[in-house]
């Protein structure tokens, strides 16, 4: 299952992946925004994150006007490495080389169409699992 979020600025890009991913058949939760109304985008990035950390969802995708504070929020949950990807090359490299569990994107910064074809990069793309990768995703997990 894929865990979904957005702020207002990225809720008319969150609708665009839904639509994609219920004609690609694949299952998802929605943990808000529900509007285009100004909101918090920390609550809907952290709601994400912990669904992902705690297996309930496989996945996340997170969207709002720039896609960066998505990004930093849900990096504050210990366990996700959240990757801001503007191109289907950075989609395939952080799934490959960073094991990224989280997407951000901004809707203020790349249109629907390119959207869901880094959406679909990254979904369909598999952590390398070479030695070297797994080390050094390893080391980003802090330790207090």
């Amino acid at each position: 299952m894929i865990a979904l979020g957005c702020d207002s600025a990225g809720y008319g890009l969150k609708q665009e992946i839904i639509r994609y991913l219920e004609a690609k058949g694949l299952e998802y939760k929605d943990f808000g925004c529900y509007k285009e109304e100004a909101c918090d985008y920390p609550i809907y990035a952290k709601a994400v994150a912990e669904a992902v950390v705690s297996g309930e969802c496989e996945q996340g995708i997170l969207t709002c006007g720039t896609g960066i504070g998505m990004s930093m929020a849900a990096n504050k949950v210990p366990g996700i490495r959240a990757a801001l990807c503007h191109d289907c090359f950075s989609a395939e490299a952080t799934k490959q080389h960073n094991d990224a569990n989280v997407l951000t994107m901004g809707a203020r910064v790349i249109g629907p169409g390119l959207a869901i074809k880094i959406v679909d990069t990254f979904l369909n793309t598999k952590f390398s699992g070479e030695e070297r990768h797994v080390r050094r995703v390893g080391m980003l997990e802090y330790k207090a």
